[in-house]
């Protein structure tokens, strides 16, 4: 019978060992801004939202690009840059509205920033999205 009990428990650790790890995983691969900015990193994949603190003239050189800065839970501020050749921007974006986000986070230490917020047309890079009013632009 310990036998058993202590096979018992030795599955569950295992089990729970290779939950952490998946969980692990899951946390590396989708961050928060706050977590990316603290740690230098870029070229990661942050899920996110915050408030618009700011909206910025658009970039139009090269691709055009629609530009905001948002405020996410832990105070940090991020600036949000749009491929509007391939995804539409948001309309009527104004200063204390809410936007979820996905896309690849580049540190600096303004705060960082946040592109590929739409999908990848060539199929070679995580699809990224804005949310906005109920509203998806990816």
């Amino acid at each position: 019978m310990k036998e058993r009990a202590f096979h018992f428990r030795l599955i569950a650790a295992l089990v729970g060992g290779l939950i952490a790890i998946g969980c692990g995983t899951m946390q590396s691969r989708d961050q928060s801004v706050a977590k990316a900015f603290e740690t230098n990193a870029s070229k990661v994949q942050v899920e996110d939202e915050g408030v618009v603190t700011r909206v910025l003239a658009d970039d139009t050189e090269g691709s055009p690009h629609q530009r905001f800065i948002v405020r996410v839970a832990l105070g940090q501020t991020v600036l949000i840059e749009h491929n509007t050749d391939v995804a539409p921007a948001i309309k009527d974006l104004k200063i204390g509205d809410s936007v979820s986000f996905s896309g690849e986070y580049i540190w600096n230490q303004q705060g960082g920033l946040v592109h590929w917020t739409h999908h990848d047309p060539a199929g070679r890079h995580p699809q990224g999205w804005l949310k906005h009013n109920g509203s998806v632009y990816q």
